[in-house]
């Protein structure tokens, strides 16, 4: 059995008993930085879970597009818009999708224009209905 495989399985099994290791988390990062895609994910399914935005940042800031996507879900439940708009900086769609929509229950016109203008199709289709609906 690989190292890889056995990481994998403590982690599944400390989720299982909702608990895990100093060391097991440090080896998820270890094989998530070397590139383990599984790994990754473990560690952001862990994270998201936990609540733990340093370590979504950190997992997303290097690619890791679950990261990302967890970390965008974290910030509209928080309503973070300064962690969304962060997001959509680096370039995530999910994050853009939820701004978007914050932006239009907000009544932001000027947000929802600059997102319709970077290519966000949610923005763009809000926009469209708010012109529509006050026109």
């Amino acid at each position: 059995m690989g190292l890889v495989t056995v990481a994998l399985e403590t982690a599944s099994l400390a989720r299982y008993r909702g608990s895990m290791s100093a060391m097991d988390l440090a080896s998820l990062r270890r094989l998530a930085a070397e590139g383990n895609e599984e790994a990754a994910n473990r560690l952001a399914e862990l994270a998201a879970t936990r609540g733990d935005l340093a370590e979504l940042r950190e997992l997303a800031d290097s690619g890791h597009e679950l990261a990302g996507e967890k970390l965008a879900q974290l910030a509209e439940e928080r309503g973070d818009i300064e962690e969304l708009r962060r997001l959509v900086g680096a370039g995530n769609e999910l994050a853009a999708d939820k701004l978007a929509q914050f932006a239009a229950a907000r009544e932001d016109i000027d947000e929802l224009s600059r997102l319709a203008d970077e290519g966000n199709e949610v923005a763009a289709t809000l926009l469209t209905q708010f012109i529509r609906g006050n026109g």
